[in-house]
């Protein structure tokens, strides 16, 4: 195919910045898969150490950005499974 070698490459240097664009937008979304998996309270790893992984979870702000009120001081309204 034509410019994707290194020969067309170097006939139209002008297609360099379309590849590094797309190579790092590319390496973007696969850094930010990798943080929503590891991350997450929604994804849990080792069922067997901690079965209850979302009870971990209960008092902590979820929202990135909340103007009206802190939702780490309030009380969670789910149930206590014990």
């Amino acid at each position: 195919m034509q410019g994707m070698s290194m020969a067309s490459i170097k006939k139209n240097p002008a297609l360099i910045p379309l590849y590094v664009c797309v190579g790092a937008g590319a390496v973007m979304a696969v850094l930010y898969t990798f943080r929503l998996a590891v991350s997450s309270p929604e994804v849990t790893w080792n069922r067997k150490t901690n079965p209850e992984p979302w009870e971990d979870y209960r008092n902590k702000q979820h929202k990135f950005y909340s103007p009206i009120r802190d939702y780490s001081k309030s009380e969670s309204q789910a149930p206590k499974y014990e």
